[in-house]
């Protein structure tokens, strides 16, 4: 199956409020399984952020993994919003969204998720205020009793946060513990706030069960590739509602490599597995469970975290830290069990240091792994690209991800102008753009020798680049990867990155629209009518399942 990879905040169309949503998700999956032939689409985490300004932008530090973020909602999709009481106001929202999109769109602003959330949550605080019908509350009923006391927990720390901020360390020593008599008695005297979060959240799932629907309908094989992220917010809803599971005074991070020297410290607090064999994996059983409602297929990031996880004692560096195992045979079987019960797919991915075993563990349990066309060599031979038959089958493969450039800017070595604009650079300039010129030049004249450097479906208008571009994914055709996925802002030309790994302030990560090769945003209905997508998904299908 061959299908597309997005950051959704990333995808706005011409109904966006200032980010993508999931209408547009809706939109993308119908139009790409109808019209591409495209088997997926795969997004980045919608798991519950953070709440406060500045909001972290990042999909992979989440208050909650259970729960997805209302951000995220298509307002206009929620069927309350035809009976709001003062429409005046509800219109007004809609012209400031306008503005926010627009701003985006057309005048060079960032994605500001916050300013998305300030208008969603107002017109949500109106849509609470309509009276649901008898048939959506029995709906409604039946999600509170399906989610039972993790929804109740999640909607308490969301009412709790509004009053005493969203780090719970900080709330009343009583608040702290979500299982005291206090916290009772809070929940109690927020009872309208705790029901606003808990319908958020049953709006959400609807929508995202909706896409999934979509995608099915339009003849995906698979539909919607969720994300789950590694780890949760030390401050968030998670840990505070599942305490007991959590390493208290730690978090998790990587130990010094040759890209980094001095190791990474998440600031996500781990696990315990002691706590999670006690208990049965529950935590991590239901995690799952709530993802594959909606999800036909799940991608765990840094999978292997189900093996080990390098801990990082607080106030200490992480070359202080120590890898601590997990029993990956329980969390393998957990995962694989859960899978199965919701028929879909699950992708893992195994990018850097993989310790031995890890990949065969999970290939014999039907774990795809995930290939990127750069990282794959000859490393144990003489380090040249490796050819389409030296690719194993069990992988999604790809030409990029989001964190790493765009196929475009990695052909043309634009990504390490881009890195040494910033100081990222460790090495001098013209040794790091003789590296990247060296090594796009050996995967093109590997291109080149088995006859894929050509340019189709543009005709004589085709580029260079486009043809270079479709070349790597006639490439990745030719592999016995079991899943083919674009990048969909390749599809354009895009140049940016969506995250620079080293890099907080200095760059703008998870802020910034598809844009074409001129750094144009693109909408998703000027994507839908993109010659240059259009060739390059040509490629796919012509050469595809």
């Amino acid at each position: 199956s061959y299908g597309l990879l997005v950051q959704l905040y990333s995808l706005l169309s011409r109904r966006s409020w200032g980010m993508g949503d999931l209408g547009d998700l809706a939109e993308l999956a119908g139009w790409a399984g109808r019209s591409l032939g495209a088997g997926f689409v795969q997004v980045n985490p919608l798991h519950a952020a953070v709440p406060g300004t500045p909001t972290d932008p990042s999909p992979y530090r989440p208050s909650s993994r259970r729960f997805p973020d209302p951000v995220h909602l298509r307002i206009e999709d929620v069927p309350e919003t035809a009976y709001v009481e003062d429409p005046d106001r509800l219109h007004a929202l809609l012209e400031r969204s306008r503005r926010l999109r627009e701003a985006v769109l057309r005048q060079g602003a960032l994605i500001d998720r916050d300013a998305v959330w300030e208008l969603k949550r107002e017109a949500l605080e109106l849509l609470g205020e309509v009276p649901l019908g008898p048939g959506r509350r029995a709906a409604y009923c039946d999600f509170l009793a399906g989610q039972g006391q993790a929804l109740e927990d999640h909607a308490t720390w969301c009412a709790l946060a509004e009053v005493h901020g969203s780090d719970w360390h900080r709330w009343p020593t009583g608040l702290r513990d979500p299982r005291s008599a206090e916290t009772a008695q809070a929940r109690n005297g927020l009872m309208d706030r705790v029901d606003f979060w808990s319908r958020l959240a049953w709006l959400t799932d609807a929508q995202l069960t909706a896409a999934q629907r979509i995608g099915r309908e339009a003849g995906m094989p698979v539909g919607i590739v969720h994300d789950l992220a590694v780890g949760v917010h030390p401050g968030g809803a998670d840990a505070w509602a599942q305490q007991e599971y959590f390493a208290a005074g730690m978090s998790v991070g990587a130990p010094p490599d040759a890209f980094n020297a001095r190791g990474q410290d998440w600031g996500l607090p781990p696990w315990r597995p002691d706590r999670l064999a006690q208990s049965g994996y529950a935590p991590f059983r239901e995690l799952l469970r709530a993802l594959f409602r909606y999800a036909g297929a799940l991608r765990i990031d840094h999978v292997m975290g189900l093996f080990r996880l390098w801990w990082v004692p607080h106030g200490h560096p992480p070359t202080e830290g120590t890898y601590v195992r997990y029993d990956a045979e329980a969390m393998l079987a957990v995962l694989v069990l859960e899978a199965s019960r919701a028929g879909a797919l699950v992708i893992g991915e195994d990018l850097g240091t993989v310790e031995p075993g890890v990949r065969e563990a999970l290939r014999e349990r039907g774990v795809l792994g995930t290939s990127v066309l750069w990282f794959e060599r000859d490393w144990d031979g003489d380090g040249r690209p490796l050819p389409p038959d030296g690719w194993r089958a069990d992988c999604l493969a790809t030409a990029t991800t989001h964190d790493l450039p765009s196929t475009a800017a990695r052909l043309t070595g634009e990504h390490v102008e881009l890195r040494d604009s910033l100081g990222l650079l460790a090495r001098p300039l013209e040794e790091e753009r003789a590296e990247a010129a060296a090594d796009a030049g050996e995967w093109l004249s590997l291109l080149s020798r088995l006859g894929m450097l050509h340019g189709t479906g543009g005709g004589s208008d085709t580029s260079s680049e486009e043809a270079e571009i479709q070349a790597v994914h006639r490439f990745l055709l030719r592999t016995p990867a079991r899943m083919v996925g674009v990048w969909l802002p390749d599809g354009v030309g895009d140049r940016r990155p969506q995250n620079l790994p080293g890099t907080w302030d200095q760059y703008p990560n998870w802020r910034l629209p598809i844009a074409d090769a001129r750094g144009r945003p693109v909408t998703l209905e000027e994507l839908a009518a993109s010659p240059r997508l259009r060739a390059l998904m040509e490629v796919l299908r012509d050469g595809g399942p």
